[in-house]
């Protein structure tokens, strides 16, 4: 899990970042075996084109790519993204300034990323020299990022609710954390009966992990994220393409950890609190079934309407449990709807909040990070269809419509005392590969989340 950095002084080859407009004036200063070379192999500053040129010698002297003109409609600032797996192996730097130099450095980290933990030897060593001025907290962003792609691309053979537990551990220990699980039947003694039921079907006991970090006097952000090891869809079963990726459903979980150690690696002043419910949603004849009547940690009594929407579940007792503090910012994530996909695809992740500047400078700050995301409505009109007539509430609609806005809904149900609460349904997955951005599991909206927070709390 090492980001793709050397250290600053480290000799290192220039790559050139050129564009139409700034091709000329680099390619007048190159060495004119450099030139020659460029000429000779056709070299034109396009989007994603390269060229490796030589000195007189033969020796490697300098890297030139093509990127899309600053202003340019569509312009994808993690371009740089694709260098690792064009570049022999050695040390790298950006020769010239370019407009950003972080999210440049940033995409070239996350592009070198790849997940060897069964396959080793696939590593390129292939390295950058951070630009001047781009913040020391560079390679621990991109550790972040490494961290919740290697958990998400763990199969769930290794990766269970005890192994996600380890994880948090380590994390915790290294920060300076504290760290408490209740493990098992402990979570009806200690009242999670959501947390249980979804999870007590599996010869993997079900726990919900709670690290808390920071100055207690300090103000209160609270992070919960769906950890889900492996979804089934319980009785509800899932058909086998739908089943198949389903190690991913921690992805909520692996990415509150990402962000958790973005916050405690900068030391922001915030008493941070992460929440993890974490199961496995297996099939058993002790599983949760349709139509069941559970309660709450809230005391909300929910008809089962599908055993496949176990992910908000877990999430209800879990922020209870948070908002029984009333910290200032509560923030809860996971891989939640296929509506969400289908309605945004992979690859723009929804929230929701009824706090309109926490959206503007959340939006504010996924378009600046490159790390995007869409607002969608609270729509209360819809809390309807998740009526129940032997409950207070069912986990799903029954129209079929909505279904990302109905579990935001739901959700709303045991958030009160928090004075801002924002939900997100994320994917976690990157399904064919983007510069800096392999395929296999992502870490989606934790980069804007903690450039919000640096800003409330740096």
């Amino acid at each position: 899990m090492q980001p793709a950095f050397a250290t600053i002084g480290t000799t290192a080859t220039p790559i050139f970042l050129v564009d139409p407009g700034t091709w000329p004036v680099v390619r007048a200063r190159l060495d004119p075996a450099a030139i020659a070379f460029a000429e000779a192999v056709g070299f034109e500053p396009k989007p994603g084109r390269h060229a490796l040129l030589p000195d007189a010698k033969g020796r490697l002297a300098a890297v030139v790519f093509g990127v899309d003109p600053p202003g340019r409609a569509g312009r994808d600032p993690f371009l740089p993204g694709r260098l690792p797996g064009l570049l022999p192996r050695g040390t790298y730097r950006f020769a010239e300034p370019v407009e950003d130099a972080r999210l440049a450095a940033l995409a070239f980290a996350l592009g070198a990323y790849r997940f060897g933990r069964y396959q080793p030897g696939g590593d390129r060593d292939v390295k950058l020299v951070p630009p001047d001025g781009v913040g020391r907290d560079l390679p621990c962003v991109a550790e972040a990022v490494y961290l919740a792609r290697d958990l998400v691309n763990t199969p769930s053979n290794d990766m269970g609710p005890a192994e996600l537990e380890e994880v948090a551990r380590k994390l915790a220990d290294r920060h300076g954390a504290t760290l408490r699980s209740i493990v098992g039947d402990d979570l009806l003694t200690e009242n999670f009966p959501l947390v249980h039921a979804v999870g007590r079907a599996s010869s993997r006991a079900p726990r919900l992990i709670d690290l808390v970090w920071g100055d207690p006097a300090a103000p209160k952000v609270t992070l919960v994220g769906k950890g889900v090891c492996f979804d089934t869809g319980g009785l509800d079963l899932k058909n086998e393409s739908s089943m198949r990726l389903m190690k991913k459903d921690m992805g909520g979980a692996a990415t509150v950890l990402a962000l958790a150690h973005m916050i405690m690696g900068r030391g922001l002043k915030l008493r941070l609190r992460v929440l993890i419910p974490a199961v496995e949603n297996a099939v058993s004849g002790d599983a949760f079934r349709p139509l069941d009547v559970c309660p709450s940690r809230k005391g909300i009594t929910v008809e089962i309407g599908n055993t496949d929407a176990e992910g908000r579940l877990v999430l209800a007792d879990a922020l209870a449990l948070a908002d029984e503090e009333a910290p200032e910012l509560l923030i809860d994530m996971g891989t939640l709807t296929g509506a969400a996909r289908v309605a945004l695809g992979p690859d723009l992740p929804p929230f929701y909040t009824d706090d309109d500047a926490l959206a503007d400078t959340l939006a504010k700050h996924g378009a600046a990070e490159h790390d995007p995301l869409w607002r969608m409505p609270l729509w209360r009109p819809y809390e309807q269809m998740i009526e129940s007539k032997v409950a207070e509430v069912n986990n799903v609609g029954t129209s079929g419509f909505a279904g990302s806005i109905l579990c935001a809904l739901f959700l709303g149900r045991f958030v009160a005392a928090a004075q801002s609460w924002l939900h997100l349904d994320i994917y976690a997955w990157t399904p064919s590969a983007k510069p800096g951005r392999p395929e296999g599991g992502e870490c989606q909206a934790a980069r804007a989340l903690y450039a919000l927070l640096c800003e409330r709390y740096g």
